[in-house]
Parts: C-alpha cells; structure tokens; sequence
C-alpha cells in the first residue's frame, strides 16, 4: 500500500471517530457555555470527560493536518516552500494539542 492510499484511509478514519467525538463535545460545550470557572474545572476534573477531550483533540488536529497537507500538495507550487507550510504546521499540530492535553492532565 503506498502512502497516498494510507493517509486516505487515516483520513477517512478519523473522520468516523471524529463524528461522535464532536457529537458529544458540543452537546457538553452547550451544556458548559455559560458556567463559571469552577464549574469548568469540575467539568474537566472528571477522567472520563479529560479522556475523552483528549481523543477528541488528538483527532481533531490529526485530521487536520492531514487535510491541510493535501490542500498545500495542491495548491503550493514551490517545493521550499511547501516543505516549510507542512513542517510549521506539522509542529503546530502537534504542539497545540500537546500542550492542551498537558494542562489538562494537572487540572
């Protein structure tokens, strides 16, 4: 299997993981949206929602930078160039989450 077919199929994965995942961090953001701090950090204190958050964002920005890759493969002609785009946004997707995820864990 080349690596074009297995980032379609990482794509079209964590696009179906993605669905209930963004399912249930809306209908938990509407329920939280106007809370006050503590309730947020009794939100976030429970393991289950921190493991799911996780999963949520780990999927989130892996789909992301899979997609974001294929739109520079299409629409960034310079090589350079396009080698920059996917490495600062390889970092970005890895450092944002990372760091969320970390913050997280010491709630």
């Amino acid at each position: 299997m080349n690596a074009a077919t297995k980032k379609w199929l990482v794509i079209k994965l964590a696009s179906g993981i993605l669905i209930p995942l963004m399912v249930w961090f809306i209908i938990n953001f509407l329920s939280i949206f106007d809370s006050n701090y503590s309730q947020l950090i009794n939100f976030f204190s429970n393991t289950t929602v921190k493991i799911l958050f996780s999963l949520f964002l780990i999927t989130a920005f892996t789909f992301f930078l899979l997609t974001i890759s294929e739109i520079f493969e299409d629409y960034i002609s310079g090589e350079k160039l396009k080698g920059v785009a996917n490495k600062l946004t390889f970092f970005f997707g890895i450092g944002i989450p990372l760091f969320t995820i970390i913050c997280l864990i010491r709630i």
